[in-house]
């Protein structure tokens, strides 16, 4: 699989360069005509990054009953462009919240008409927003040693939770799992550490060195933790290793086990039932969680594909990957059987990365 583009890793040589271009980023929001949207009982969004400064970040949107795709959701419901570089999504009620990583906001939009509803501002250099509860948010940085604590109803910056054990230029922090009263936040670029934050005194309470660069994080059935370290680069200043895929004990944070994995992987996520895994590394791997043996091959072959987002269907435990193609041109969502085998496919924005299934609840 093709190294992704390095917006996310930069060498420490240009790292200040960029970092001053990312913290006078800004977005100008033109006002365009705007066309209704309502969410269908199932969906798929597709947060698709755009490229580094182009400001062409946006959000597809499809119709899993019918099959219909909106390629540019954000900007037809509100009539300006979602930003530059847009990071990922989550869904809170009716609400759905888009990270823009490089336009320094977070934007809550209405699942019932695609139109803002509130925003965030302010924040260095946001990657994940996940919810404590309905009044007080947790949001990863990737300049910064501070996970920001929000209220989204707000839309204000309450505070934050310091990683002291980062140097300021270079904390990170990136996706977040909770159980329980307890969050799990991956330390990822230049780091090599999962913290254990208590939600109720927004304090680290514990923490667990991994494999170097951390990404992703899932729970599983079990109520075990694993973690997908993607080992760096070569030439980084924080060292370079082999991609590992850990699994912790959540209670101790004690490793259970360290499994050494092929390629440059990303987007660990599990199947509704969390007791098979899945992840990215120059195809589609799949792992059930009590297996002793790590799979030989993948799942599914790139077979040339960039692929740059994963997700399984909650419902049908399909599989979705994305793939980039150039980086340059709209990317392609494909959608494969539980067993890997190819079903259809459509056409996303640039740089798909993020892709998030939202059921609607019935109205009694």
């Amino acid at each position: 699989m093709r190294r992704r583009p390095n917006f996310r890793i930069f060498p420490r040589a240009i790292l200040s360069s960029l970092v001053g271009l990312a913290m006078v980023g800004c977005m100008e929001w033109d006002y365009e005509p705007t066309a209704d949207f309502a969410a269908p009982s199932r969906s798929l969004f597709v947060v698709c990054e755009g490229n580094f400064q182009y400001g062409n970040a946006s959000l597809s949107h499809l119709d899993i009953g019918s099959g219909e795709v909106r390629t540019d959701l954000f900007r037809s419901a509100n009539g300006y462009r979602l930003g530059d570089v847009a990071q990922s999504m989550t869904v809170r009620g009716d609400t759905g919240w888009i990270v823009v990583n490089n336009s320094h906001v977070a934007f809550a939009i209405s699942l019932q008409t695609g139109r803002e509803v509130g925003r965030i501002v302010g924040l260095a250099s946001p990657r994940y927003l996940h919810f404590v509860s309905d009044r007080k948010a947790y949001v990863t940085q990737l300049w910064s040693n501070q996970i920001a604590i929000v209220d989204p109803r707000q839309g204000q910056i309450l505070g934050s939770i310091e990683c002291e054990t980062m140097m300021p230029e270079s904390g990170s922090t990136e996706q977040i799992v909770q159980l329980g009263r307890f969050a799990y936040v991956c330390c990822w670029s230049y780091q090599n550490r999962v913290l254990k934050i208590d939600t109720q005194t927004d304090r680290i309470v514990a923490e667990a060195e991994v494999g170097r660069q951390p990404n992703s994080i899932v729970a599983d059935a079990r109520g075990r933790l694993w973690v997908l370290c993607d080992g760096g680069y070569a030439g980084s200043p924080a060292g370079h290793e082999a991609p590992t895929l850990v699994c912790l004990d959540a209670q101790t944070l004690a490793p259970i086990a360290r499994h050494t994995l092929v390629g440059s992987p990303s987007s660990l996520c599990t199947n509704a039932a969390a007791d098979t895994l899945f992840w990215l590394a120059d195809g589609v791997w799949r792992l059930d969680i009590d297996s002793p043996q790590m799979p030989t091959a993948p799942l599914i072959a790139a077979d040339g594909a960039t692929l740059y987002g994963l997700g399984i269907d909650p419902q049908t435990s399909d599989i979705y990957a994305a793939d980039a193609l150039d980086y340059q041109q709209p990317g392609i969502v494909r959608r494969y059987s539980p067993d890997g085998k190819f079903i259809s496919q459509f056409y996303v924005g640039i740089n798909p990365g993020h892709l998030l299934f939202f059921t609607k609840k019935e109205e009694r």
